[in-house]
């Protein structure tokens, strides 16, 4: 029997009771729980050291030049502080232009050059530290754990995290007077005002996956392709691609473009493949072709 094409979907309480998808799981098999949570899930289609070093492996797929070096993600931020601390409110796709993340970075790479670690814009929105052999790096979590909490609970602690909590202190000093944020929220968009460090690590000398093939515009997901050497496509240009043995990454979208955009395509081929859906919050079903004449099953799953 054939692998099924798997459907990798957002976290379920964001489908409505109408939603397209709902009656597809009410006449779907539920399966046993699958892993919680965005880097977790990721790290479940592959078979990577573990904690994944997503610095150097999204490096590596977007410059090509990780080597052996160790690397962190220093992905740009916004932070905001409220009676309680100071909170993460957003992390990446900041809307930043290559101008303005040039103009941000040039007062980072002093502060960074202090610590010997060297700042690399890989994409106005994808940035990276390359850190000086033999480093000690503590566990930073990723951006998903920290989102929308007091950011004194995620920084490094002890002794050993000390130096990393002033450097974080000082980013944000620097940031938080930098002119273009404030022209930055005239605009509506977010300020710019913290990098989040997270993924360290060197690149993993082997990736392996069960999948045959990728479909996902995650860099992350696409750099783990890519190193373990499967098909990769990005959505846009999956056209005819998807098939059993292969992923399609929908998890960072809103429920509502699913239903719109997606949806036609999803129906579509569970009247062809076996599916697995399988969603951010760990609920997982296999529908099969002829599960759609389970017509006496109604959705709410």
């Amino acid at each position: 029997m054939s692998a099924p094409l798997q459907v990798w979907l957002p976290a379920l309480a964001r489908f409505e009771p109408a939603h397209p998808l709902r009656r597809l799981l009410a006449r779907a098999d539920r399966q046993a729980d699958g892993p919680h949570g965005y880097l977790a899930g990721v790290a479940a289609w592959f078979d990577a050291p573990q904690p994944l070093a997503a610095g150097a492996l999204t490096r590596e797929a977007s410059a090509g030049d990780a080597g052996d070096a160790s690397w962190l993600c220093a992905d740009p931020a916004w932070v905001e502080p409220d009676m309680s601390g100071v909170r993460l409110l957003a992390c990446g796709r900041m809307e930043l232009s290559q101008k303005e993340a040039q103009a941000f970075a040039e007062l980072l790479v002093p502060l960074f050059e202090e610590q010997g670690m060297c700042l690399q814009l890989t994409t106005p929105e994808r940035w990276h530290l390359r850190l000086p052999p033999g480093m000690a790096v503590p566990d930073f979590p990723a951006p998903e754990q920290a989102l929308g909490e007091n950011l004194l609970q995620h920084l490094p602690q002890g002794p050993q995290g000390r130096r990393w909590r002033i450097l974080q202190n000082d980013l944000q000093v620097v940031l938080h007077q930098h002119p273009l944020n404030a022209r930055r929220r005239a605009a509506g968009q977010p300020p710019v005002n913290s990098l989040w460090l997270w993924g360290a690590g060197t690149l993993p000398a082997h990736v392996r996956t069960p999948l045959q093939g990728v479909v996902s515009d995650d860099p992350l997901l696409r750099a783990l392709a890519a190193r373990a050497g499967v098909a990769l496509h990005s959505r846009a240009d999956q056209a005819g691609s998807l098939r059993p043995g292969w992923l399609l990454d929908l998890q960072d979208l809103p429920a509502a473009q699913i239903a719109g955009t997606w949806w036609p395509r999803i129906d579509a081929l569970a009247r062809r493949h076996v599916l697995g859906l399988d969603f951010a919050s760990g609920e997982r079903w296999r529908h099969r072709p002829g599960h759609r004449w389970r017509f006496w099953r109604r959705a709410g799953a």
